[in-house]
């Protein structure tokens, strides 16, 4: 269903084992996951396929959005597949909502960075563009490059 997916694409200045690192190490991902101002403030990376993907976000207003799922796929260096509608374990999720399949291409001067937000369906993917996929995930991703090109 090619429009139950949402795609963004980044060049980073850095090679792909950094944006690894800022993406598999939780203090890392602590310091650029969410778009600021949002904070992210724990983060509990099990990387392995069926280990623990758990984060938490706290808003400017101070409210608390806890994010928990799971590794698909850990390719160290080259793709990351983590998703909601799974828990630690493969075990189901109560409100499944999205996977993301990240890959990580050597390019000269870095990586070329790519993601794809997987949706069970058009609706989920329109929910999820419009909750502001493109512009919080593009403003992650830079301050993701940001990071990594100080590794």
């Amino acid at each position: 269903m090619p429009n139950s997916t949402l795609t963004l694409r980044r060049h980073i200045a850095a090679p792909p084992a950094a944006v690894w690192r800022c993406w598999s190490e939780p203090h890392l991902l602590m310091q650029w996951f969410a778009p600021r101002p949002v904070k992210t403030v724990e983060a509990v990376l099990d990387v392995h396929p069926g280990g623990r993907f758990y984060t938490a976000m706290v808003l400017p207003d101070g409210s608390e959005h806890p994010s928990e799922g799971c590794f698909l796929i850990v390719e160290p260096g080259t793709r990351l597949v983590f998703t909601d509608c799974l828990l630690a374990g493969f075990r189901p999720a109560p409100k499944p909502f999205f996977t993301a399949d990240l890959t990580f291409t050597p390019t000269p001067g870095g990586t070329d960075y790519h993601v794809r937000a997987l949706h069970a369906n058009e609706a989920g993917a329109k929910r999820h563009a419009e909750m502001g996929f493109e512009q919080g995930w593009g403003a992650a991703s830079d301050q993701l490059a940001a990071l990594a090109a100080t590794l």
